[in-house]
C-alpha cells in the first residue's frame, strides 16, 4: 500500500479516560471537540461510552449534530461555543446542550428553547468565553430560576501546576458559585492533574485521553507509519530535496517516504533531529519536507522496509510536537486525512 498508516489504538485511549477518572471522586466526561482530536469523534465516543462515559463536550452546534447521529440517543452532548445564532434547531433536534456564554446566548436560549437543558459558562480569569463576574452576578439569578446543568469554567495555566492563574481562578470560581445548587465543573486534562480541589462536580479531559501532556503517564494512541516510495544511492557531496537543504558529507542511502505537509507533518520537522524509524533502529529525517514526501537517511539499515515509523512509543506526539515548534494538539488535530485509518479496539 502506497498510502501512509495512521492506526488509532482504542482501546490504550479507554485506558487514559479510565486512569484519569481513577484520580476524582466526580463524574468524568470527554472533550471529542475537532473530530476528536483528529481521530474521529464517533469512534472515539462510542468507546469511551461502552467504558462509562456518559457526557461528552464538543466546540460547535455541527460537531454536536455529527456525534449525535454516531452515538444516538442517551449520551450527554454539551456545546463550548453556547447557542450560536442559528444553533436552536440543531439544539432542540439533536439533543444537545448549549453551555451559554452571555447575556444575548441567554436571551436567546430562554426565548427560543424554553425549557431545554443548558449550562453556564463562567469567566474566572481567561478572558476568552463565558460571563465575567460582574455580569454573572447581574443575570445568575434569573438563570438559576431556569434551572441550568452545569456551571462551568476554564483555566488557562492548568499545563504548569505552579502557576499563579490556577489559584486565582479557582478562588474566582468559588466565589461565582458559592452556595449555588448546580453541578460544578472547572478541570480539564491539567486541572485533573492539579489535585482533588479542583475536581467539583464533573472533570472533562481532553488531550489526555489522546495521549498528550499534560498527563506525562498517558499511554500513546496514535501510531503512524510512512510508506518507501524509492530508495537512491548518494556520494558524499550529493544533496536532497528543494534548495539543496541536506548534503551527504559520506556515501549515504536515501529513502523518500510518501507523506509531507499536506498530511499534517510541519515543514519545521526538518533538521530538528526528528527520526523515522525501522523497528528499533532510527533513521533521521534530512532536507525539506514537502507537500507530499520526505526524505529519510537509511544508511544504518541493511535492509530497508516497506514503511518507516514516525509516531510511535518512542516518539509520540508531544516529541513531534516540540520539533515543529507547536504543541500535541496542533499536531493531532492536524493530521490529515489521506491516512488509511485503522482502528485497534
Amino acid at each position: 500500500m502506497s498510502t501512509a498508516k495512521l492506526t488509532i489504538n482504542l482501546d490504550a485511549l479507554v485506558a487514559n479516560w479510565r486512569n484519569l477518572n481513577a484520580m476524582t471522586n466526580c463524574e468524568t466526561a470527554a472533550v471529542v471537540k475537532a473530530n476528536g482530536y483528529g481521530l474521529d469523534a464517533g469512534r472515539v465516543a462510542k468507546a469511551l461510552a461502552q467504558a462509562g462515559a456518559r457526557n461528552f463536550f464538543v466546540a460547535a452546534a455541527e460537531e454536536g449534530v455529527a456525534l449525535r447521529r454516531a452515538l444516538g440517543a442517551g449520551p450527554g452532548i454539551s456545546v463550548f461555543s453556547g447557542h450560536m445564532d442559528g444553533d436552536t434547531r440543531l439544539l432542540k433536534d439533536f439533543q444537545l446542550t448549549p453551555m451559554l456564554n452571555s447575556l444575548e446566548q441567554m436571551l436567546r436560549h430562554f426565548e427560543s428553547l424554553p425549557g431545554h437543558a443548558f449550562g453556564v459558562q463562567l469567566d474566572s480569569g481567561m478572558n476568552r468565553l463565558g460571563m465575567e463576574p460582574a455580569e454573572w452576578a447581574a443575570v445568575g439569578e434569573i438563570a438559576l430560576g431556569q434551572s441550568p446543568v452545569l456551571l462551568m469554567s476554564h483555566l488557562a495555566c492548568a499545563d504548569e501546576p505552579a502557576h499563579e492563574m490556577n489559584a486565582k481562578q479557582l478562588k474566582t470560581f468559588r466565589e461565582m458559585t458559592s452556595g449555588i445548587e448546580v453541578p460544578r465543573s472547572l478541570a480539564a486534562t491539567g486541572g485533573i492533574l492539579l489535585g482533588p480541589e479542583y475536581h467539583f462536580d464533573l472533570c472533562r479531559p481532553g488531550i489526555g485521553l489522546y495521549g498528550g501532556r499534560p498527563y506525562l503517564d498517558a499511554l500513546p494512541v496514535a501510531s503512524l507509519d510512512l510508506p518507501v516510495i524509492q530508495v537512491r544511492d548518494l556520494e558524499a557531496g550529493e544533496s536532497v530535496g528543494y534548495g539543496n537543504a541536506w548534503i551527504a558529507k559520506r556515501p549515504s542511502r536515501i529513502a523518500t517516504v510518501a507523506a509531507g505537509y499536506a498530511d499534517g507533518l510541519q515543514r519545521a520537522l526538518m533538521n530538528t533531529g526528528i527520526d523515522t524509524f525501522a523497528g528499533e533502529t532510527p533513521c533521521p529525517i534530512v532536507g525539506r519536507v514537502s507537500m507530499d514526501l520526505i526524505t529519510v537517511d537509511v544508511t544504518a539499515l541493511s535492509d530497508v522496509p516497506s514503511h518507516l515509523s514516525l509516531l510511535n512509543e518512542r516518539q509520540g506526539v508531544d516529541i513531534l510536537a516540540d520539533a515543529a515548534g507547536t504543541i500535541g494538539y496542533e499536531f493531532l488535530t492536524s493530521l490529515g486525512h489521506r491516512y488509511a485509518r485503522t482502528y485497534l479496539g
